[in-house]
C-alpha cells in the first residue's frame, strides 16, 4: 500500500505527549495535540480556557532545556485542542498516537471515543512503556486491530533515537513495515521490532543491567561514586552512568518496571537479580526518588558560601556525604585509550576490583541477553540496537561479547557460575565463533532458526558505516583511513581525540582528494564518533604559541587554509556528512565543502573567539564572501555584514542543523538535513554520485569579493566599544573583536573595494598569528586544555 502520513493526532499532552508532538513537528508533520479540559475550565465557553491544560503543557515543553524543537518556527506545525470539543478532528489525521496516563482502563475509554471518529484505514498506536499491547485491542473493531500497534518513544524523543515497534497478532504486516520504515526515514529513529513482552526490549535489558550493577556493587563492596566511574564513559555508556540515570528517570519508575518484570515473567531465570535491593526499597519509602523529589542517589545542596555541592548517598549508613573521586590505578592506562574497543579489551583483563566488577557484571549481562533470545526478540542485533539507541550504550551486549571473544568468555562465565542460553553452545559447536560477521560492508548476524549467518534486515544500502569497509581500505596514516564505499566513491574518516584536526588529518584530506580526482567520482568525509570534530588541535596551537614557534605556526595555518580551499576547488565533489559537535576548524571545512549532508542533531559554529582567537582556517574569509553575496540593494550594506560578524564574535553554536541555516553556515539549495543520523553517509554518497553524473564542474576561485572598508569598520568598532562600556566584553575581547572586524571589512580601506579570497586569507592568518602571541589568549587556551571553560580575562 502506498501510504502517506502528513497529519498526526497526539492524544495526551504530558511530558511524553507534548515532546512527541514537538518531534513530529520537527520532522515536518502537521500535529494535532489534544488533552482533557481542566476541572476549573469545564464550564468555560472560551476556547482558550478550555484548552488551557494542553496549551500550558505544550509551552512548558517548548521552554524546557534542551529544547524538544529543532527550531522555534516549527511550533506553528502544532495545533491544540481538547478531547471534549476537538476529538472529531482526528478524522482528518493519518496517524493517531495515544500518550495518556499508564492505566489500561483510561486508555480503553479513550479508544472507545476514538473509534467513533477515526476513519477506516487510519494508523493508530500507543506509546505505552509496559502495558501489553494485546490487551489494548480487546473489544476493538477488526479495522482498529489491523492498524494498531505499540510505538514506544524514549524520553526525550528528540534526542533518544530508539522507537520500539510492537505489533499484536492482529496487526497487518504492512502496518508494521510502514512504521519501521517511516520511523527510520522520516522521524530519524532507530526503529526496532519488538515482541509484546513485559517492558519490551530496551527497558527489560536496561533495568536488569542497572540491578545487576547494584548486585555486583554489593558483592564487591564498591561505592556509588566508584560505580559511576566504572559504568560511564569509561565503558562507552552515557556520562549519567547508572545512578545518575536512575535519579533522572525516577527511582519509583525503575522499581515499578523491575517489579513488573518479576510479576509478569515467572520463567525469567534472573528473578533474584531483578529483585530490588532492600536499601533501594528504603529509599523509596523515604521518598528519595531522584530529581523529582530533590534527592535520590545524589543530593544537591547549597553551602554556607552560596556554592552548590552534590553529595552522594552512602548505602551502608543511608546518609549523604561529599563525593569521593574513585581511585583505580590499574585503569590509568585504559583512560589514555581513545578507542572504545581497545579500552574494553584492556579493562576485561585488568586486575583488582575494577577488573572484577567489569567481568562479573558483563558475565551476568551476557547470560541474561542470551536467554532473552527468542523470548523478547528473535535476533541478537535488535537487542543491541535497542540498548545503543534507547540507553545510549556505545556498544551492544552481543557486540561486546564478540569483542572479548565468545568462546573464551563462555568458558570464563561457566567457571564463575553464569550459564548462557543453550543456543550459544550450539553456535560454538557448529564452528560459529561470533554473533556477527562482516563481509564487504555487509553485516550479518547468527540466526538461531537458520543455524547460521543471515544478513541484517532492512535497506542496508541506506546505512553506511565507514569501518564496515575496512577490507576496502585504499590508504591510511596514523590518524586517517580512506575507504572505497562502492559506486566509485571514496570515504575518509579520522580517529583522534575528540576527532580534532591536526597535520595528519589535513594531510589525509589532501591525499584523499588527490586520489578521488584521479580514479573516482568524489569523496565523502564523515565518521561514526560521538562527534564529527571539536575543531583544530588547540594543543598543537598552544604548544607552538607558547614556545613562540611563529614560523611553524604560520606554516600550520597556511596548510589548514590550503586544505579547505583544496576541498572547495577539487575537480570532483567533496561532500561532508557531519553530526554532533562540528566546531571551529571542522565548521570551516564544512563551509568549504561542495555540499554538506548534516544530521539533524548537528551543533556547529565558529567558536574560536571563545579562546581569544579568530577563525583562521578560512572561516572568517568565507563569512565575508557570503556576506558580500547576500547584500541586498534595498538594505544598508552593513546589516548583512554585522549579522555575520556577530555570529563569529559571540561564538554562536547552532542548536540543530536547521538553526545552522539561519546562522549562514549551511546554504539553502546546496546543503541538506538528514533526519536519521545513520543515513547521512549514504545520503552524502548519493549526493556525490548525483553531482558527478550531472557533470560536476570545479568552481572558479573568487577574485571579486566586495568589502566595505572604513564605512563598515567604524560601525563595528562603535558596537564593540558599546559592549565594552556595558561590561559585556573584557579588554582582550575588544582586541580580538577589533581584529575580526578589521578582516571582515577588508582592512582600513577608504572606500568599498573588490578583493580576492587570498587577500582575505592573508588578513585572517596575520590576525590569528598576532593573537597567538597574546598572553591572555594563551591563558584561555591553557584553561580549555585543562578541561575547563575559557577564562574571561
Amino acid at each position: 500500500m502506498n501510504r502517506h502520513v502528513k497529519k498526526v493526532a497526539v492524544l495526551g499532552s504530558g511530558i511524553m505527549g507534548s515532546r512527541i508532538a514537538c518531534h513530529l513537528a520537527g520532522a515536518g508533520l502537521s500535529v494535532l495535540l489534544l488533552d482533557i479540559i481542566g476541572k476549573e475550565q469545564e464550564n468555560s465557553e472560551k476556547k482558550s480556557e478550555r484548552n488551557r491544560w494542553v496549551n500550558e503543557a505544550l509551552q512548558s515543553a517548548v521552554k524546557s532545556n534542551p529544547s524538544p524543537l529543532y527550531h522555534p518556527e516549527l511550533l506553528k506545525n502544532i495545533s491544540t485542542g481538547n478531547f471534549t470539543d476537538d476529538l472529531p478532528r482526528i478524522a482528518d489525521c493519518d496517524w493517531i498516537i495515544e500518550v495518556v496516563v499508564e492505566r489500561l482502563d483510561i486508555k480503553k475509554q479513550l479508544f472507545d471515543q476514538v473509534e467513533q471518529y477515526r476513519k477506516s484505514g487510519t494508523l493508530i498506536s500507543s506509546n505505552t512503556s509496559g502495558i501489553p499491547i494485546s490487551m489494548m485491542v480487546e473489544g476493538r473493531s477488526e479495522d482498529f486491530k489491523k492498524h494498531f500497534c505499540g510505538t514506544h518513544f524514549f524520553n526525550p524523543p528528540r534526542y533518544l533515537r530508539l522507537l520500539e515497534i510492537i505489533p499484536t497478532v492482529h496487526t497487518d504486516p504492512e502496518v508494521v513495515q510502514f512504521f519501521l520504515h517511516f520511523g527510520e526515514l522520516i522521524l530519524g529513529k532507530a526503529t526496532v521490532l519488538c515482541k509484546d513482552t513485559p517492558a519490551f526490549i530496551a527497558n527489560r535489558v536496561g533495568v536488569f543491567s542497572m540491578l545487576a550493577v547494584m548486585n555486583t556493587m554489593e558483592q564487591l563492596s564498591l561505592s556509588i561514586d566508584e560505580i559511576e566511574f566504572l559504568t560511564g564513559t569509561l565503558i562507552g555508556r552515557p556520562k549519567s552512568a547508572t545512578f545518575r540515570t536512575a535519579d533522572v528517570v525516577g527511582l519509583d519508575t525503575l522499581i515499578k518496571v523491575a517489579d513488573g518484570i518479576v510479576a509478569n515473567c515467572p520463567k525469567d531465570e534472573a528473578k533474584a537479580t531483578l529483585s530490588v535491593p532492600a536499601w533501594v526499597r528504603q529509599m523509596q519509602q523515604n521518598a528519595w526518588l531522584g530529581d523529582k523529589t530533590g534527592q535520590g542517589f545524589f543530593k544537591k545542596i547549597k553551602k554556607e558560601n552560596g556554592e552548590k555541592e552534590i553529595l552522594t548517598l552512602d548505602r551502608n549508613t543511608m546518609e549523604y556525604r561529599a563525593r569521593v573521586k574513585p581511585a583505580f590505578p590499574e585503569l590509568e592506562p585504559a583512560k589514555a585509550l581513545d578507542d572504545l574497543h581497545s579500552r574494553l579489551q584492556f579493562i576485561a583483563k585488568a586486575k583488582g576490583k575494577a577488573g572484577d566488577f567489569f567481568r562479573t557484571f558483563h558475565y551476568a549481562l551476557f547470560a541474561y541477553v542470551s536467554h532473552r533470545v527468542p523470548e523478547i526478540s528473535d535476533t541478537v542485533y535488535r537487542i543491541d540496537d535497542a540498548m545503543k539507541h534507547g540507553f545510549g550504550w556505545g556498544i551492544g551486549a552481543f557486540e561486546t561479547w564478540d569483542l572479548l571473544g565468545v568462546e573464551a568468555t563462555v568458558s570464563a562465565m561457566k567457571a564463575a557460575g553464569y550459564t548462557p542460553a543453550p543456543w550459544v553452545d550450539t553456535m560454538l559447536q557448529q564452528g560459529s565463533t561470533s554473533f556477527y560477521q562482516l563481509t564487504g560492508g555487509q553485516k550479518k548476524f547468527y540466526d538461531i532458526a537458520a543455524g547460521g549467518y543471515v544478513a541484517v534486515s532492512g535497506d542496508t544500502t541506506a546505512f553506511i558505516v565507514m569501518k564496515d569497509f575496512a577490507d576496502q581500505t585504499l590508504w591510511k596514516n596514523s590518524a586517517c583511513r580512506l575507504y572505497h564505499l562502492g559506486e566509485d566513491v571514496l570515504g575518509l574518516e579520522w580517529n583522534t581525540k575528540m576527532n580534532t584536526i591536526g597535520g595528519e588529518v589535513l594531510s589525509g584530506i589532501q591525499t584523499s582528494i588527490e586520489k578521488a580526482e584521479k580514479d573516482f567520482k568524489g569523496l565523502v568525509i564523515a565518521n561514526e564518533g560521538a562527534n564529527f570534530s571539536a575543531g583544530a588541535n588547540i594543543g598543537m596551537i598552544f604548544m607552538l604559541a607558547a614556545e613562540q614557534e611563529y614560523e611553524e605556526l604560520d606554516l600550520a595555518v597556511r596548510f589548514f587554509q590550503q586544505t579547505v580551499l583544496r576541498a572547495r576547488y577539487a575537480q570532483v565533489p567533496v561532500v561532508v556528512a557531519p553530526h554532533g559537535l562540528v566546531l571551529g576548524g571542522s565548521c570551516e571545512l564544512s563551509l568549504h565543502a561542495t555540499a554538506c549532508c548534516a544530521a539533524a542533531e548537528t551543533y556547529t559554529g565558529l567558536v574560536e573567539l571563545g579562546v581569544g582567537l579568530i577563525p583562521g582556517g578560512g572561516g572568517t574569509k568565507e563569512f565575508v564572501l557570503r556576506a558580500a553575496d547576500e547584500m541586498h540593494p534595498d538594505e544598508p550594506e552593513t546589516i548583512t555584514l554585522k549579522n555575520r560578524f556577530l555570529t563569529i564574535a559571540t561564538a554562536k553554536v547552532s542548536t540543530s542543523a536547521k538553526e545552522a541555516f539561519d546562522l549562514g553556515i549551511y546554504r539553502k539549495g546546496v546543503d541538506q538535513i538528514v533526519m536519521n543520523q545513520s543515513r547521512r553517509i549514504s545520503v552524502a554518497r548519493d549526493k556525490v554520485i548525483d553531482l558527478y553524473d550531472r557533470g560536476y564542474v570545479m568552481p572558479v576561485s573568487r577574485k571579486e569579493i566586495r568589502v566595505l572598508g572604513q564605512s563598515a569598520l567604524g560601525a563595528l568598532y562603535a558596537g564593540i566599544h558599546g559592549m565594552w562600556r556595558g561590561g559585556y566584553a573584557t579588554d582582550h575581547d575588544v582586541l580580538v573583536a577589533k581584529k575580526l572586524a578589521y578582516i571582515m571589512c577588508g582592512g582600513d580601506l577608504s572606500e568599498p573595494t573588490w578583493v580576492s579570497e587570498q587577500y582575505l586569507l592573508d588578513l585572517e592568518r596575520e590576525a590569528f598569528l598576532s593573537l597567538c602571541g597574546e598572553r591572555k589568549t594563551l591563558e584561555r587556551l591553557q584553561s580549555v586544555l585543562k578541561g575547563g571553560k575559557p577564562v574571561r580575562n
